[in-house]
């Protein structure tokens, strides 16, 4: 290793020293969970919006909520009903009859993290509006755009088991977000341990705020000075070529697939390597953190086929089979 090298190895191991401090706090509230904790700590620095699924009552708002207070940012919840508007989100022009003109009252997407929860429980309309404003950074009132707040990151949440009333997101849309999660039940031992912590009339989840703001924005910046060798970018990409053409790689799961990822999934995937790395203390990306991270960033970016429906097959199970079978570098 360089000199170089170990400098930046060092300097990164100093810049992420907060990330072990925000954990241990997240962990005073949130029984287990590090699964998500670690990859909403991921978007963050990797400036990405986070979708998230899993039956109610996993801890999924208060998570989001802790994690808001704990780094001072603007924190609003919306929860997306079949009667939304998107002036309900971004704002609208309301008319003065004083002054005789029109004023602008901004929504609550002008906010730091915005937790939009049950996304998929309103209409197209609706959720373009905030989809729009994920990837442009900004909003159009009237005729003035106004840009958002930084840091900007979405927290969606839907349901998997409740389907009646719900408007599935479309793939373009659901493409924007830089990682899916799949939250699953916590096991015995934590379960117990959220009965004792959550079990009483008022549970304590109040946190004391320990960074703030800049410190996120300081943190990306370093991400873009990690070091990422050419085969583990060469890596990247075979993985996502792999989502397309499956058969260049000696897998036979073509019949499987009707989309692959697109070259913003292989952005999403080298992003979050780096914050996945800085998350470690590293200066560098390994094909370790690669894999780590990218069955997030993929699972929802694979289109399967009726016919991988019929036989069973998920997502998950194409990119799991793409990991296993491209070489590490």
């Amino acid at each position: 290793m360089s000199e170089n090298l170990v400098e930046l190895n060092n300097r990164i191991r100093e810049a992420s020293s907060w990330i072990s401090l925000l954990r241990d706090e997240m962990g005073r509230v949130i029984v287990g969970q590090r699964y998500m904790i670690d990859r909403m700590i991921v978007g963050l620095l990797a400036n990405g919006h986070i979708l998230l699924e899993g039956v109610p009552g996993l801890g999924k708002t208060l998570t989001v909520r802790t994690l808001a207070a704990l780094i001072r940012a603007d924190f609003r919840r919306i929860q997306f009903t079949p009667d939304l508007l998107p002036a309900d989100i971004i704002g609208t022009l309301i008319y003065n009859p004083k002054e005789v003109n029109f004023i602008v009252k901004k929504g609550p997407i002008f906010s730091n993290i915005i937790l939009a929860d049950e996304i998929n429980r309103s209409p197209a309309k609706v959720q373009s509006a905030l989809l729009e404003a994920m990837q442009e950074r900004q909003v159009t009132i009237a005729e003035t755009s106004y840009p958002l707040t930084d840091p900007f990151i979405v927290f969606a949440t839907e349901n998997p088991i409740d389907q009646e009333g719900t408007y599935p997101l479309p793939e373009a849309q659901v493409d924007r977000f830089l990682m899916k999660l799949d939250i699953d039940y916590p096991d015995m031992e934590q379960e117990k341990q959220i009965l004792h912590a959550m079990g009483r009339s008022q549970p304590d989840t109040a946190v004391r705020p320990l960074i703030d703001p800049q410190t996120i924005l300081a943190s990306r910046k370093l991400l873009d000075v990690i070091y990422m060798d050419e085969k583990i970018c060469d890596y990247i990409v075979k993985i996502v070529f792999a989502t397309r053409k499956p058969s260049d790689f000696a897998i036979n799961m073509d019949h499987c697939i009707e989309f692959g990822a697109s070259p913003r999934a292989t952005i999403a995937l080298a992003m979050a390597s780096r914050a996945w790395a800085f998350l470690q203390g590293r200066g560098y990306v390994t094909p370790q953190d690669v894999k780590s991270i990218a069955m997030d960033v993929l699972r929802h970016r694979i289109v399967v086929t009726y016919e991988a429906e019929a036989e069973d097959i998920t997502a998950e199970n194409i990119v799991s089979k793409i990991l296993n079978t491209i070489p590490v570098p």
